[in-house]
């Protein structure tokens, strides 16, 4: 029953207090109330874009500005969600999007929009600097007039110059490979001969015995000076052809002959001895 109370109580009947807006857009679960927090959202929006376009404020009250504004942005997507969920219009679809075009975003970071004043800034301009656009692609037509003979080097001789070039160059690559090659030859020949000089005939023997000194020069004379001792018995060239006619004949009688016939000839050669 103070003074105080009794204030507070007329107010409340007179409707004089205002109502604060809630803090997260969850905890309203009115339609009527939701729309109009998102109104008085819009119209706190309007005044601080309008006062941004004010360059002369200073950097810094430009810049606490334009974050106020990003800040209001985001709360009144949060209302226009929570409309929807009551059952409302869907504002971010069909709503009008004035204040959302007044920003400008940097290419690259989505969301965060600089009104007015805020894209002057310095380290905010460069942000926006557009590049140069790139040169144009030229079509596949375009590109096959600059074809020609030239392009292929088909002309590369005609200058007078790279012929007399080519030809001195092709004279010393010559002159180079032939005295490699000649140097590998000389080598090459030189160790054929110092193998040939370690090399010993393995059919010459020394005889050590002391022999007469006249059958000594006839055996030289005849043989050629070096004498041969066959170690196995040699067969001559008529015992080869017979060897040789043998085994042709055991592959004749192998290939066409019966068993029986074979059997008969080995017992005949049997009792021949043969």
């Amino acid at each position: 029953m103070t003074a105080l109370a009794r204030f507070r109580q007329a107010q409340l009947e007179e409707g004089k207090v205002k109502e604060r807006r809630p803090f997260l857009a969850s905890e309203c679960s009115e339609l009527p109330k939701a729309e109009k927090w998102r109104r008085q959202i819009i119209s706190e929006i309007s005044k601080k874009v309008a006062q941004i376009q004010n360059a002369g404020l200073g950097e810094f009250r430009i810049r606490d500005l334009n974050d106020e504004i990003n800040k209001l942005l985001r709360e009144k997507r949060h209302w226009e969600v929570r409309i929807r969920e009551l059952g409302g219009p869907d504002y971010a679809r069909f709503g009008p999007k004035m204040l959302d075009h007044e920003g400008k975003e940097v290419p690259g970071n989505r969301g965060y929009k600089y009104f007015g004043a805020a894209r002057d800034l310095p380290g905010v301009r460069e942000l926006f600097e557009t590049e140069p656009a790139p040169a144009p692609r030229k079509t596949r037509g375009e590109l096959m007039k600059d074809v020609d003979a030239e392009y292929y080097g088909y002309r590369d001789e005609d200058d007078g110059v790279l012929v007399p070039l080519e030809t001195q160059y092709e004279k010393q690559a010559v002159i180079e490979a032939m005295q490699k090659w000649r140097k590998q030859k000389e080598s090459q020949l030189s160790g054929e001969k110092q193998e040939e000089e370690e090399e010993e005939s393995i059919y010459s023997v020394r005889n050590d015995e002391p022999e007469d000194d006249d059958g000594q020069e006839e055996q030289e004379e005849d043989e050629g000076g070096v004498a041969f001792i066959a170690h196995v018995p040699v067969p001559s060239q008529k015992e080869v052809e017979e060897a040789l006619v043998r085994r042709k004949k055991m592959e004749l009688l192998q290939r066409y002959a019966s068993e029986t016939l074979q059997a008969q000839s080995q017992e005949a050669r049997t009792l021949l001895g043969l």
